[in-house]
């Protein structure tokens, strides 16, 4: 009988079915990361979110066959050690299609129209004063005719360039950084910076794209751009995001990720002076968490366990 240990069940609110196999189902609303390998003991599935599973854990974890990450990103865990003792890693695919998309959106529209800035401006009653029906203290841009470029073209990134053809927006896709033979339909990485009104981040966070944006790219990004990063926070050199946004090198900046989660030890664009900003959005890695996106991620979690146990895995990257 399979012991599964699910770690962290408040990390989603769905309802999370048990497979149907025969097993012993344990959870934990959350749990540290030093506590990990008391509780994986006899544990032959283990179900995870954001906790680290690395090699010196899956030696001494000797019952574990399977990992089941309850969410896309699998950096948390050390593929290779799992490789080398033969346990399955599984991910969540294609559950967040809409919920991110629409939330890279949400501060699309906020940045380019100057929500924040007009916010503020009424909440000091400017509009309270003005000599005419409307005031023009901050410039609207349109989405429609603006150029964005999404970086990362799995389902998500795809999402978003639909919702951005639907918006009369033209639509680049980024070929990787440091590339040079160029895919069919694609732009040149460096040619994608320099051309976009807006460039959207949907990359896994591997050795290759740690700091993917740093000052370099950012100064190569038109002083008009925007930068949303709903992917991974260390995607982007943080201290240069912070630079760019305050000596004007690009004009705001969305984001739903930070480098180090849940940023309990602070974080240089948690400081008040940036968080002030209008043109710089930051949420607390929500974009995939709209209701249905989360139940169709608890759905298909149980599913890959359904399938590990047939001897047919899915979503497999490892």
């Amino acid at each position: 009988m399979h012991r599964i240990v699910y770690l962290e069940r408040e990390s989603i609110i769905a309802n999370v079915r048990r497979p149907d196999f025969p097993h012993l189902w344990v959870e934990h609303a959350k749990t540290l990361q030093p506590d990990v390998e008391e509780r994986l003991a006899g544990a032959t599935i283990a179900i995870v979110n954001k906790l680290q599973i690395d090699a010196r854990l899956v030696a001494a974890l000797p019952t574990l066959q399977m990992v089941a990450v309850a969410a896309t990103g699998t950096n948390n865990v050390d593929l290779d050690a799992c490789r080398s003792r033969g346990i399955i890693v599984s991910n969540i695919r294609g559950y967040a299609a809409h919920t991110v998309p629409e939330h890279v959106f949400l501060l699309l529209l906020a940045l380019s129209r100057n929500l924040v800035a007009y916010r503020q401006a009424m909440a000091a009653g400017n509009w309270q004063r003005s000599e005419q029906f409307c005031c023009f203290d901050f410039p609207i841009r349109d989405l429609h005719g603006a150029t964005l470029a999404v970086i990362g073209s799995g389902s998500l990134g795809s999402g978003v360039a639909r919702l951005a053809e639907a918006f009369g927006m033209r639509v680049l896709r980024s070929e990787r950084k440091g590339e040079t033979r160029v895919r069919p339909g694609y732009t040149p990485f460096e040619q994608a910076l320099r051309e976009a009104d807006a460039i959207s981040l949907h990359c896994p966070l591997t050795a290759a794209t740690k700091n993917l944006i740093g000052e370099a790219e950012l100064r190569a990004m038109k002083p008009t751009a925007l930068l949303i990063n709903t992917a991974r926070g260390g995607l982007v050199d943080e201290a240069a995001l912070a630079s760019a946004l305050q000596r004007g090198w690009i004009a705001g900046a969305g984001f739903d990720v930070l480098t180090v989660e849940p940023p309990s030890d602070g974080n240089l664009l948690l400081a008040p002076q940036l968080l002030a900003l209008p043109n710089f959005l930051l949420t607390p890695h929500v974009a995939w968490a709209s209701q249905p996106a989360m139940q169709a991620l608890a759905d298909q979690l149980t599913a890959n366990l359904e399938a590990f146990v047939r001897g047919e895995p899915q979503n497999r990257v490892a």
